[in-house]
């Protein structure tokens, strides 16, 4: 998605005056204006950490070390290197905090509230990433206290800087998508059970599903292949199905 362009500022330049028969009283303009000249925003990337695990949606959040945040919780992210992409960046945090490397990593939005990092301005551009397995996450690095996955959106805890307005704008987007889209499939293992398909679509939309209407939906829309293999169990053997895509795709809404 687009980054959302932020209101541009203002500058208003003051005039100087000088006394009767003396110096200016005021400092030169361009004096002003040059202590400022490289004042800029910093650019963050933050990551919104999506799974399904037990058929409960979670997010991963870290606990934040020092400053006015001490002790918050947060979604990972730093500050983009100069000349880096911002894909490249939200990646290499991820990979450098918590070993991640997705397979499925979109730009969400641009939170740019000046007030929104007590520490300075920091404008902020928001990625989601899906994974199938909460267990690839490993423990934080030295960056973070500590690290860990909670149920959203009832489990969150208070979260620093303007991060539950992340986590909700998230949410509402993931649901959004799961809609239109194959987006599932970066939540699922690549075989699994129709039960599976649907306890996932529920956890996501918080809601019980109709199964009989949910299947007949998605078996319409073409999203799946069967597979040859059963799961075996106690109860009779349920028939596995596999993504016809692993990669972003458009569907057809019924």
């Amino acid at each position: 998605m687009p980054n959302r362009r932020e209101p541009t500022g203002v500058a208003v330049e003051e005039s100087t005056t000088q006394t009767a028969g003396g110096p200016a009283a005021a400092e030169p303009a361009g004096a002003r204006r040059g202590r400022h000249r490289f004042e800029r925003p910093r650019v963050a990337v933050d990551t919104v950490i999506f799974a399904v695990e037990q058929g409960r949606l979670k997010t991963y959040l870290v606990q934040l070390k020092g400053g006015a945040s001490r002790n918050k919780w947060a979604f990972p992210g730093g500050l983009v290197r100069v000349g880096e992409m911002l894909d490249d960046a939200a990646n290499r945090e991820l990979r450098s905090t918590t070993g991640l490397v997705c397979a499925y990593l979109e730009q969400l939005f641009t939170f740019g509230d000046p007030s929104r990092d007590p520490r300075s301005h920091v404008v902020s551009v928001a990625f989601t990433a899906l994974i199938s397995d909460p267990a690839r996450i490993v423990a934080p690095s030295g960056k973070y206290a500590t690290g860990g996955w909670f149920e959203v959106p009832d489990q969150l805890p208070p979260l620093a800087y303007d991060h539950t307005l992340m986590a909700n704008y998230a949410l509402a987007r993931l649901k959004s998508k799961l809609e239109y889209t194959n987006i599932a499939a970066f939540l699922l293992p690549k075989s699994f059970t129709f039960k599976e398909l649907e306890d996932l679509y529920a956890a996501i939309l918080g809601r019980s599903l109709d199964r009989r209407n949910f299947r007949r939906r998605i078996m319409a829309m073409d999203l799946l292949r069967k597979q040859p293999a059963e799961r075996r169990g106690p109860h009779r053997p349920a028939a596995l199905y596999s993504f016809q895509k692993h990669s972003p795709q458009v569907v057809q809404m019924l």
